[in-house]
């Protein structure tokens, strides 16, 4: 196959721990041959199909200089086996007007993964409202007076932004209501931005969990990312611990049931976020763990994502 990764730039990866070059990687040895382009190289004129400046990479198993590149050419999406969308948050502007150049490219013959309008009809925060039955208290408003009643009724609550990734913006606040105020006004930008209030969950000490979902499936093994000193963040981007773990029976059944509707909606690859027994985020634009999980485990997630592409691709 050919396959195309719109990604960051190359330059930016830390091949030991990135995700997109695991799957970069696991596809040249298969035979595969890898393009690269970034979000700003996609372009659409009219009565042209949606093309991007790519340039066709090799890996070289080098850990300081890993690729090398032949020229840029331009070349429609349409002329590659699959596109992956792999560029990493924030879900802004130019990453929502990208995901319609890509839809476009797919009504031209493209195959696209993650599926574009997956991609914007599942906000990585929102999305979990879907399925009240995983998740545990949650609250989206804008209104002060809402998390003020929510806090009265949990009282000790997680608030976060929508637009969040690795851990920005979130606070917690205890039973005792300190700065709740304050900590409201910074978020929702004076009642002009929404944002999540969650009831705290105290199994985050074990870690927060994601479960890999691939092709509908789930990967054994989850990466608990585990908060450090004095931070209620597992995050890895905010000094979290990775430690992969056997999934739990409760992970288990969450990633069983959601996997099969991820699928079908056109998400071959999701990450499950998951707390003790409930669900806080699905993420869908750029999920990562893989290294980490087979560093620490030996189970391939590359291998299985690669399988799950190619039999997309024939489908």
């Amino acid at each position: 196959m050919n396959i195309l990764f719109v990604a960051d730039p190359l330059a930016s990866f830390k091949t030991y721990k990135d995700t997109t070059f695991a799957m970069m990687r696991e596809a040249q040895r298969r035979g595969h041959a890898i393009s690269a382009c970034e979000q700003q190289d996609l372009m659409w004129q009219r009565g042209s199909a949606v093309m991007a400046h790519v340039r066709d990479i090799t890996l070289t198993g080098d850990a300081t200089d890993w690729f090398t590149e032949r020229a840029t050419r331009q070349v429609a999406l349409k002329e590659f086996d699959a596109v992956l969308m792999r560029k990493d948050p924030p879900f802004d502007s130019e990453y929502f007007y990208a995901t319609h150049l890509l839809e476009q490219a797919e009504r031209e013959g493209a195959k696209v993964f993650n599926k574009p309008r997956a991609l914007r009809d599942h906000p990585e925060k929102l999305a979990i409202m879907e399925f009240p039955q995983f998740i545990g208290p949650t609250l989206v408003t804008r209104d002060p007076e809402d998390i003020k009643r929510f806090h009265a009724e949990h009282g000790d609550i997680i608030l976060k932004p929508l637009d969040g990734m690795g851990g920005m913006g979130i606070f917690r606040v205890g039973p005792d209501g300190l700065n709740l105020g304050s900590i409201t006004e910074t978020l929702n930008r004076h009642g002009a931005q929404s944002l999540m209030v969650q009831k705290f969950l105290p199994e985050i000490v074990k870690g927060d969990k994601r479960v890999l979902v691939i092709g509908g499936k789930c990967v054994p093994y989850s990466l608990a990312r585990i908060p450090q000193g004095s931070e209620v963040r597992g995050n890895l981007a905010a000094g979290g611990k990775g430690v992969a773990l056997p999934l739990s029976t409760r992970d288990r059944e969450i990633a069983e049931a959601l996997g099969p509707i991820l699928q079908s909606r056109g998400l071959l690859l999701a990450g499950v976020d998951v707390i003790g027994d409930y669900v806080t985020e699905i993420n869908v634009t750029s999920p990562t763990c893989f290294q980490e999980i087979f560093d620490q485990t030996g189970f391939d997630v590359a291998a299985m994502f690669v399988d799950a592409l190619e039999a997309a691709v024939q489908a």
